[in-house]
C-alpha cells in the first residue's frame, strides 16, 4: 500500500492499493483465519467476518438501495451491517448478493479500518443522511459491479474489488477452470478456452456460490478477455 494525498473528503491522504496487492491480501486473511480451502468451494464469508473481526453482522432495515454498511472506532471494526431484505429474500440470487455484501464490507474492514483511528472524520462523512462520520454506508456493492448513477467513491471501489478477492480468491479460480483451459506456446502454458468463456462464468458462480456477474468480473480481472483469455500474471 502507498499513501497519496487526498484532492477532496474528510482525510488528508488517502490508501492506494494495487490489485495484486488487495489479492495477495484477501488470501493472507483467509489463511490466518483458516477458511482458506484446500479446493475450489464457497467461502465462508459470514464466518471470515466472525473469525476477522470477532463479531458476528447484524441486520437491519436499512432505506432503499442501501445494503450494508460499517461502522468503525478508533479499535477497528465496530459493526458490520446487511439490510434485512437480503436475508428475507428468498432466492438464491438474493442469498448470493447478501454473501457479496458481507464481502464488500470485510473489504472496507481490512482496508480502511487504520483511518478511523488515525483521524477523526466530520459527521454524515459520505453525505448520508442519518449515518454518522464513523460509519462507511455501501449502496452500490450489488453484485460488485451494478451500473452506477455516478462515479463511485475511491472507498467503494476498493471494497468491490475485494469481494472478487475474498470470494473468488485467484488461485481457487485458475484450478477450477482446468476444464476450460487449452494449451497456447511451446512452453506448457494454458489460456482459457474463449469459446467456452460463458460456460466457464456458469462454473465459476456454481462452485464458488456467487452471482454469475461476479463471476464474469472476476474472470475479466484474472483473464484478459480482449487477449483471448490469455491470464493476467
Amino acid at each position: 500500500m502507498k499513501t497519496i494525498r487526498a484532492d477532496s473528503g474528510p482525510f488528508a491522504t488517502r490508501p492506494h492499493f494495487e490489485p495484486a496487492e488487495m489479492d495477495r491480501t484477501c488470501v493472507d486473511e483467509l489463511r490466518k483465519a483458516g477458511l482458506y480451502p484446500a479446493n475450489p468451494e464457497p467461502i465462508r464469508i459470514d464466518r471470515f467476518i466472525e473469525k476477522r473481526f470477532g463479531m458476528t453482522h447484524d441486520y437491519e432495515d436499512l432505506p432503499p438501495g442501501l445494503l450494508g454498511y460499517t461502522k468503525f472506532s478508533k479499535n477497528g471494526v465496530e459493526r458490520i451491517v446487511i439490510s434485512r431484505s437480503l436475508a428475507e429474500e428468498d432466492s438464491d440470487t438474493a442469498r448470493r448478493r447478501e454473501r457479496a455484501t458481507m464481502a464488500h464490507e470485510a473489504g472496507h474492514g481490512l482496508l480502511h479500518a487504520y483511518l478511523f483511528a488515525l483521524e477523526t472524520p466530520p459527521p454524515s462523512l459520505f453525505g448520508v443522511e442519518n449515518c454518522s462520520g464513523s460509519q462507511i454506508p455501501c449502496r452500490e456493492v450489488t453484485d460488485h459491479q451494478t451500473p452506477m448513477r455516478a462515479k463511485p467513491s475511491w472507498s467503494e471501489y476498493q471494497a468491490n474489488r475485494m469481494i472478487g478477492g475474498l470470494l473468488l480468491p485467484r488461485g481457487l479460480v485458475t484450478k477450477a477452470l482446468q476444464p476450460y483451459m487449452v494449451p497456447a506456446g511451446e512452453l506448457g502454458g494454458a489460456v482459457l478456452d474463449t469459446t467456452r468463456r460463458a460456460d466457464a462464468e456458469r462454473h465459476i458462480a456454481t462452485i464458488f456460490d456467487v452471482n454469475p456477474v461476479v463471476a464474469r468480473i472476476r474472470l475479466n480481472d484474472i483473464f484478459a478477455a480482449e487477449n483471448s483469455g490469455q491470464m493476467l500474471l
